[in-house]
């Protein structure tokens, strides 16, 4: 009975699903300190803001470039909103090269202008091309280089990738606000409706 077998299949799927689903849910509760407050993470907009947005990107993935001008567009029309950045390279060599560069240039105080031009960037991000983008939004390139060589940015990217995987992140971008997990693209549209679903939450 070949459709006996699929259907218990089906059952099988569902039900691997839903523990899936509910062991996302437990996690962003036991998590969200980590998530929402780890001194170690940038965070751009109202630094006091009451919703917090906390995304998950890559410096070399089209997704994330796509959503960036509406993660920044977002933080310019709603100022209840604190976003907290989560460097997750997960596309090879030259994108933890990135996200080392960008969690470096905190020391410099521009990350945000640094972050966006990244992420607006199309180039191979190898080395030569992050230290041009540096300078162009004012960064010291030299101290740039030196400062990204500093083992304790593996350290945060290890720590996110943890993260991503104890809530079930394969891929980027992926969003949270509160207790809700948006994987994948989202416009501004999307954005606010995400902000107003937590904002009701509370």
């Amino acid at each position: 009975h070949p459709e006996v077998i699929e259907q218990s299949l089906q059952g099988l799927l569902a039900k691997r699903e839903a523990e899936l689903r509910d062991h996302q849910k437990a996690a962003l509760v036991t998590k969200q300190q980590e998530l929402v407050h780890d001194p170690a993470s940038p965070v751009s907009g109202n630094p006091k803001g009451e919703i917090t947005l906390v995304e998950f990107y890559d410096y070399r993935c089209g997704f994330c470039k796509k959503a960036a001008s509406a993660v920044t567009e977002l933080q310019k029309v709603d100022a209840r909103v604190r976003v907290v950045y989560k460097d997750l390279p997960i596309l090879g060599e030259p994108s933890e090269l990135a996200a080392k560069a960008a969690l470096a240039s905190q020391a410099q105080g521009k990350h945000q202008a640094f972050h966006e031009a990244l992420l607006a960037s199309h180039t191979d991000m190898s080395k030569d091309a992050i230290l041009k983008i540096a300078v162009k939004v004012g960064l010291d390139a030299k101290r740039l280089e030196s400062d990204m060589v500093n083992p304790k940015w593996q350290t945060v990217i290890d720590k996110n990738r943890a993260l991503a995987r104890e809530l079930g992140i394969s891929g980027t971008p992926g969003f949270i606000v509160g207790n809700e997990l948006v994987p994948g693209w989202l416009d501004l549209n999307g954005l606010k409706e995400l902000i107003a679903r937590a904002g009701q939450g509370k």
